[in-house]
């Protein structure tokens, strides 16, 4: 396979491998990244996670009140703006993602070993760090 050939393959195998995965989950989307954002992050507004995400402030928004429902995020005034308020994600929202995750991980693992004899699990997990180092050098341009 040539460059240009894997540049148009990679992404949507890789898509393909994260739609087909979600479908472990039992939260939204949003609602989800939402939590996980604000788990590696630490607290943020609506609208950094918007940004973060790539998404209107308004999804966001809706993705934060029903986790503000839930218990699974709280709010607080901003330290530097009162005009914001700064999301936390809370205990329960962190077992609740945490819960995502450990689904997810188990599904995909239990996968792993089903489908790929040891040596291609090799090859995956070298795999790994290469799609991290491409991700960063995307991001930078």
């Amino acid at each position: 396979m040539d460059d240009s050939q894997l540049a148009e393959e990679l992404p949507l195998a890789i898509g393909q491998l994260v739609r087909t995965v979600r479908t472990a989950d039992t939260m939204p989307p949003g609602e989800a990244a939402v939590l996980g954002y604000l788990d590696r992050s630490g607290p943020m507004t609506t609208a950094d996670v918007a940004q973060q995400r790539g998404v209107s402030h308004q999804s966001v928004a809706k993705a934060v009140k029903e986790l503000l429902a839930q218990g699974l995020v709280q709010a607080e005034a901003h330290p530097s703006d009162g005009r914001k308020l700064l999301l936390h994600l809370t205990s329960a929202g962190r077992g609740r993602l945490d819960e995502e995750r450990q689904r997810r991980a188990g599904w995909l693992g239990a996968a792993i070993n089903d489908a790929l004899d040891p040596d291609e699990r090799k090859t995956l997990a070298a795999a790994v760090p290469l799609l991290s180092r491409l991700t960063e050098h995307l991001k930078g341009r």
